[in-house]
């Protein structure tokens, strides 16, 4: 059985294999039961590596060694491949997990801060600044920028851009809320945004915009992020946002947005026209 390279790919970033390991395992899986020397041959994969690699696949789960002589080994069901996979996997990401945990007041935690605080001083204001691809990639770094709030946050969205906010910013925000962390939300309210605004209406401020089309976070006057792509145009995997971290020019926009605010609608009275 010929098995396509493209197939083969696949297979490597589903179960996180190398490429021996698919081979291996596909000849296997069309064999039912052989030999290392059978498999060797049928995957293409050089003698000398087959018993390592086929050693790898049975601690993974995928093989079973057959007892007896000459030594054989059984594919597993391809359904049961996966609870395995699935289940390791789990089991490799909550071990991750509890290490990072527990650097939490270590002094490898408190050394790292230190370097990145000395460091930080010899930064230009300039140098603080990058592009953020990817949509996951924005709201991941909004949340690390609002997170470390201490006065403000002033957001400019869309209708769309207003209930992604909720499901990605609305534990952060509700902390904020409790530091008594100003929140400002505008965006275009829609019959569609009125279980978002009863979600957001707890921890913001959110008002109508009908006027202007914008993306943005303003942070502390310290912090900006702006998108560049209008969300209706763009595939969320190619959406971009520039950060900055420049105290002039945020201020300056902060100054433009509470302008505009004053003139936006509060999102109760907006409400009532829908």
């Amino acid at each position: 059985m010929i098995v396509k390279d493209e197939f083969l790919n696949k297979l490597r970033r589903y179960f996180a294999l190398n490429l021996y390991e698919v081979r291996i395992w596909t000849a296997l899986l069309s064999r039912g039961v052989s030999t290392a020397g059978e498999l060797s041959d049928i995957g293409n994969v050089p003698r000398s590596r087959a018993y390592d690699v086929l050693e790898s696949l049975e601690k993974k789960g995928f093989v079973v060694m057959k007892l007896g002589k000459p030594i054989k080994y059984i594919a597993v069901k391809p359904e049961e491949v996966v609870e395995r996979v699935k289940k390791r996997f789990k089991e490799n990401a909550n071990d991750a997990v509890k290490r990072l945990d527990g650097l939490k007041g270590t002094d490898v935690l408190k050394e790292l801060e230190l370097l990145h605080k000395e460091g930080i001083e010899f930064v230009e204001p300039s140098d603080l600044s990058g592009a953020i691809r990817g949509r996951h990639n924005l709201y991941t770094h909004l949340e690390t920028m609002i997170k470390d709030a201490e006065k403000s946050v002033s957001i400019m969205t869309t209708a769309k851009g207003l209930a992604r906010k909720i499901d990605a910013l609305k534990p952060e925000m509700e902390k904020l809320n409790k530091k008594n962390v100003k929140i400002r939300i505008a965006a275009p309210l829609t019959k569609e945004s009125l279980q978002t605004l009863k979600e957001l209406g707890k921890v913001a401020e959110v008002r109508n915009v009908d006027k202007l089309n914008a993306r943005f976070c303003i942070v502390d006057n310290k912090q900006l992020m702006f998108m560049v792509r209008d969300d209706n145009d763009i595939h969320p995997s190619y959406d971009i946002g520039i950060w900055i971290h420049t105290p002039f020019f945020a201020s300056a926009l902060s100054g433009l947005f509470d302008l505009a605010w004053k003139e936006m609608e509060p999102a109760d009275k907006a409400v009532e026209k829908l």
